[in-house]
């Protein structure tokens, strides 16, 4: 079954970088577009950046464009996110997606915090 597992969370102070990765299996990875998603205390889920299945094409919400950047390594099956200069509104469980066959797949989420 597609199985989608998060790491790299943890607590920083604002202007820190953190990098996650997401390690896919289940599915062919390396045709499948790919996407990173968040959801901070009180708000919906929200996109944060996706990217095609050859990674050539990216997408990034506004909020984080020219921070964060979003790769694949089809070669390992993992789906990365450097987060630079960060700040306290990026505090986020930060999610990995797939959709196939018309079904949303997630992963359990890693937890950033951004500040004390």
């Amino acid at each position: 079954q597609v199985t989608l597992v998060e790491s790299g969370g943890g607590l920083v102070q604002p202007g820190e970088s953190l990098r996650l990765s997401c390690r896919a299996s289940g599915f062919t990875f390396s045709i499948n577009d790919m996407s990173w998603y968040r959801q901070a205390p009180g708000k919906e889920r929200e996109l944060v950046a996706e990217i095609n299945w050859n990674g050539r094409t990216t997408n990034y919400a506004d909020s984080v464009k020219d921070r964060f950047t979003i790769s694949k390594d089809n070669s390992l099956n993992k789906l990365n996110l450097q987060m630079n200069s960060l700040k306290s509104e990026d505090t986020a469980v930060y999610y990995c997606h797939v959709r196939k066959n018309g079904i949303n797949y997630w992963g359990k989420g890693t937890l950033v915090t951004v500040g004390s």
